[in-house]
């Protein structure tokens, strides 16, 4: 997998421009949601500080997290598939990390075995909303899984199977990343206008029609996200692929993992966050 792989996946409209889109999310970053990913990092792990420690940012996508990482005392080591996500997560060492040589950034892919075969383990593996973008999500997981040593953790966030609507908005994101430039963003809107609407006549209805616009505004106390780069994301997110619980949970259980900590979404749309320990006495 290499940038010229990115590029034709790109040119032929079959990938979706993670990286664009994560630039011009760090125009939005500021302190506020540098300190909710690291509030968000401590939750699920449940830990207070990573000093000492060895963590992998697979897919860093903008570099928010292994700045939030690298915050709390990790050895920092982030890749990405996309080149313009690499040169995202650059930009953030340099804004705050300049010259650091406990955080290293590289291009990668996690479907390549030999790359990964390279970089030795890791006290704590991060992928969050990445390895559904793959193309191939399951062989990733397995890759990913083996960059952990002994009661380590794995954190991954997988989109929630919802059915037959997960093959609808399958159809949504293949005709997003298919568009002209020029389409996307009219596209983008023609899609969310209708979801929007709805929301807030289920909200106006239980009398919270202030709350729903409250919630778009401190959006970003959720992860530290911006929600129209978010929502950007999800509408053109291709690859696509999702998965139940229960599924990540033998996947991973076969492979000598125990579940220490999960979030879900829900049952609808979005990702379920699972927190893994590689456990030496589980073969």
């Amino acid at each position: 997998m290499t940038t010229t792989t990115h590029s034709k996946d790109i040119a032929t409209r079959q990938r979706f421009a993670f990286g664009e889109n994560w630039s011009n999310f760090l125009h939005t970053l500021d302190e506020e949601r540098i300190m909710e990913a690291d509030r968000s990092l401590k939750q699920m792990l449940e830990i207070e500080s990573l000093k000492g420690k060895r963590f992998i940012d697979v897919g860093s996508g903008s570099g928010l997290f292994s700045l939030a990482a690298r915050r709390l005392g990790a050895e920092v080591f982030s890749f990405d598939y996309d080149p313009q996500s690499v040169a995202c997560t650059q930009e953030l060492k340099h804004r705050f990390f300049p010259d650091d040589q406990a955080w290293v950034i590289e291009e990668g892919s996690a479907l390549d075995n030999n790359y990964l075969a390279g970089l030795g383990q890791f006290d704590v593996v991060y992928s969050w909303g990445v390895l559904h973008h793959t193309g191939e999500m399951w062989q990733a997981i397995g890759n990913v899984s083996r960059l952990c040593k002994a009661n380590s953790l794995l954190f991954i966030a997988i989109y929630n199977n919802m059915g037959g609507a997960s093959q609808r908005w399958t159809k949504i994101k293949k005709t997003y990343c298919q568009l002209p430039q020029w389409g996307k963003v009219s596209f983008a809107l023609m899609v969310m206008i209708p979801i929007l609407v709805r929301s807030f006549m289920i909200y106006a209805i239980q009398g919270k029609g202030i709350e729903f616009f409250s919630e778009k505004y401190t959006y970003k106390t959720k992860s530290g996200m911006s929600w129209w780069y978010d929502q950007i994301d999800w509408i053109g997110g291709y690859p696509y692929e999702d998965a139940k619980p229960e599924e990540i949970f033998r996947f991973l259980y076969k492979k000598g993992f125990l579940l220490r900590n999960m979030t879900t979404c829900g049952g609808g749309i979005g990702c379920n966050q699972f927190v893994f320990q590689k456990d030496a006495l589980v073969s």
